[in-house]
C-alpha cells in the first residue's frame, strides 16, 4: 500500500510545522504498513497552469505519476488566511486536466484512489479548507476516507513562534496521537 503526500508548505528548505506534522503521521502511516512518499512542493519547479504536461518542462509530469502510482493521495497544508497555500493551489490546478477527461465522458485516472488532508494553523480555518479539498476530491473521483483530515490549531503554529521540532512533536504526541492513528487506520481500511 503507497501514499503520495503533497507537502505544499512555502518553507523551501529547514522544517515547517506541516511538515512535522506530516512526519508525525508518517509514524502512524508505518504502523498500518503503508509505505508513503513526501514530494515538498516548494523543492519542486511546477509551472502555473491546468494541464499535466506544459509547453515548458517541469516538475509536474513526474509528481503526477507518483499520484497515479499510489493508492492514497494526501494533501499537506499550512492555513493562509483561512485557505490553503499556493504550493497546494498549483497543483489543484493543474489537476484540472483529469477533471476535463471526466467532462469529455472518460473515466477518472485518479477513480478508487483514497484521499486526506493534514492541515496546520494558528486560528481558524480546518474546516472550510478539508470541505474544499473533499469537494475536489470528490469531483475526481478520490474517495475522502472517514477521520482522514489532520487538523492542528494552535497559537504555536503562529508566524514568528519558531517552535523546534522537538517541541512541535511533543505537543502533536500528547494532544494528537489518537487522531493520528484513527487517520491512519482509516485509510489503511478504505484502501483494503
Amino acid at each position: 500500500m503507497k501514499a503520495i503526500i503533497l507537502l505544499a508548505t512555502l518553507k523551501k528548505k529547514g522544517s515547517s510545522n506541516t511538515e512535522t506534522l506530516t512526519e508525525f503521521l508518517g509514524t502512524y502511516l508505518e504502523n498500518q504498513n503503508i509505505d508513503y512518499e513526501v514530494v515538498k512542493l516548494a523543492e519542486n519547479h511546477i509551472l502555473p497552469g491546468t494541464y499535466t504536461k506544459m509547453e515548458n518542462k517541469d516538475d509536474w509530469p513526474e509528481i503526477y505519476q507518483k499520484i497515479l502510482d499510489a493508492d492514497i493521495l494526501l494533501f499537506a497544508t499550512p492555513l493562509w488566511w483561512n485557505n490553503h497555500s499556493s504550493e497546494l493551489q498549483r497543483c489543484i490546478e493543474r489537476l484540472d486536466e483529469v477533471y476535463d477527461k471526466i467532462l469529455a465522458g472518460e473515466d477518472s485516472p485518479l477513480d478508487g484512489k483514497i484521499g486526506g488532508v493534514i492541515i496546520t494553523g494558528d486560528s481558524d480555518g480546518v474546516e472550510h479548507v478539508t470541505g474544499n479539498i473533499a469537494n475536489f476530491f470528490c469531483s475526481l473521483g478520490v474517495t475522502f476516507a472517514p477521520y482522514a483530515s489532520l487538523g492542528v490549531i494552535w497559537d504555536g503554529h503562529a508566524k514568528g513562534e519558531n517552535r523546534t521540532k522537538s517541541q512541535l512533536l511533543n505537543y502533536y504526541k500528547r494532544n494528537y496521537a489518537k487522531d493520528a492513528k484513527a487517520m491512519a487506520e482509516s485509510l489503511f481500511k478504505a484502501v483494503k
